[in-house]
């Protein structure tokens, strides 16, 4: 059977060399004669592929020395929690930016610990565009400042990060991870759920400031807590040790085609190609303000529900799928995260123009 174009916003595709690479390894992983499935996390070889794939993370990334980079489990949610029971121990205060359903979870979950300050939401307007900020608002003896840099369901990202001076930056990156070059050194944490651009779900990978390391609540469970996974080179509990390996091999993937930088060029020309069709389409639209766009996830409509039910349809049967809008905006949601290639978004492409012609 043909291997399908698949656009879903997570768990998504990952680049064949890398499927190849694991199917090859899959019984007998570098001579050891047994798969990293089955293998224990605390041999010599499996320890050699987990410290392998966390410098890749600070190589790819250029992760500061001062940074540790933690893996955990429980995806991006469960360091909603992990946010305020590591971080705000200080004033007992932190400001939120809701530009989106994730955003929104986040600080729901803060609010348990905490005097949280809503310092900006798009919520009003559907979440189509990232918040304008007012410095006025900002707590200034604020424990931290939290955002999602990119916002998965509705197709928007923060087009510049939010200047916050003493007070540590939070975000979550998770479906922006390893999409472009971030400058580590301007977060005092970034997370993110791995199973969009890095590997399989049940990896979440934590960089965090060392300095930011000591802080938790007493009552932090071990399992959340980044100083005991830290002292522990996150192997405090059974790793998610497939997800670390295969995120070894996409990191190495990236090298390959020559970093962050050509990555970046490659997903905007992508992004390119899919939103200058819609933009020029008299069927098709996005509803998000341009400078808001993301370049990982693009939302798309057409004028009744009816049509885009039919589009979905009619595209699965031609080999696109999980191009179905999240449940909660409808319409249609193509993800063309780094391991979808320029030639999807080419056929994507010419599938819209034809249905179109047909509608």
């Amino acid at each position: 059977m043909a291997r399908v174009y698949n656009f879903s916003a997570g768990p998504s595709m990952l680049p064949e060399s890398v499927l190849n690479r694991a199917a090859e390894e899959m019984l007998d992983y570098n001579g050891s004669g047994q798969s990293v499935m089955e293998m224990s996390h605390r041999s010599k070889v499996y320890e050699e592929i987990l410290f392998s794939a966390r410098q890749g993370f600070r190589d790819v990334l250029g992760v500061p020395d001062r940074y540790k980079v933690l893996f955990m489990q429980g995806g991006a949610s469960l360091q909603f929690a992990a946010v305020p029971l590591n971080l705000l121990t200080g004033s007992g205060k932190a400001d939120y930016a809701v530009s989106g359903q994730f955003a929104n979870k986040a600080y729901q979950e803060a609010k348990k610990y905490g005097r949280i300050n809503l310092v900006a939401s798009s919520k009003a307007r559907n979440f189509t565009e990232i918040p304008a900020l007012d410095p006025r608002k900002f707590t200034s003896d604020a424990d931290y400042f939290y955002i999602c840099h990119n916002n998965t369901i509705y197709g928007t990202r923060w087009p510049e990060l939010p200047e916050t001076g003493a007070v540590p930056l939070v975000a979550d990156i998770s479906s922006s991870f390893l999409s472009e070059p971030m400058d580590v050194s301007k977060f005092g944490v970034m997370f993110g759920g791995a199973q969009k651009n890095v590997a399989p779900a049940g990896l979440t990978v934590v960089i965090v400031r060392e300095d930011l390391i000591g802080r938790a609540r007493f009552d932090t469970p071990s399992v959340m807590n980044w100083s005991v996974m830290a002292d522990n080179d996150s192997m405090y509990n059974t790793p998610p040790c497939w997800p670390i390996y295969i995120s070894k091999l996409v990191l190495e993937w990236i090298q390959r085609l020559g970093g962050l930088e050509a990555m970046k060029l490659h997903n905007e020309h992508k992004a390119k190609l899919l939103y200058d069709f819609i933009d020029g389409s008299a069927l098709f639209s996005n509803p998000v303000r341009p400078d808001c766009r993301s370049m990982m996830n693009v939302t798309f409509i057409t004028p009744s529900d009816e049509t885009n039910a039919a589009f979905v349809k009619q595209a699965a049967a031609a080999g696109f799928v999980n191009l179905k809008g999240h449940r909660s905006v409808g319409g249609m949601r193509a993800s063309i995260y780094n391991a979808m290639p320029i030639e999807g978004v080419e056929a994507l492409v010419e599938f819209m123009r034809e249905f179109e012609r047909k509608n």
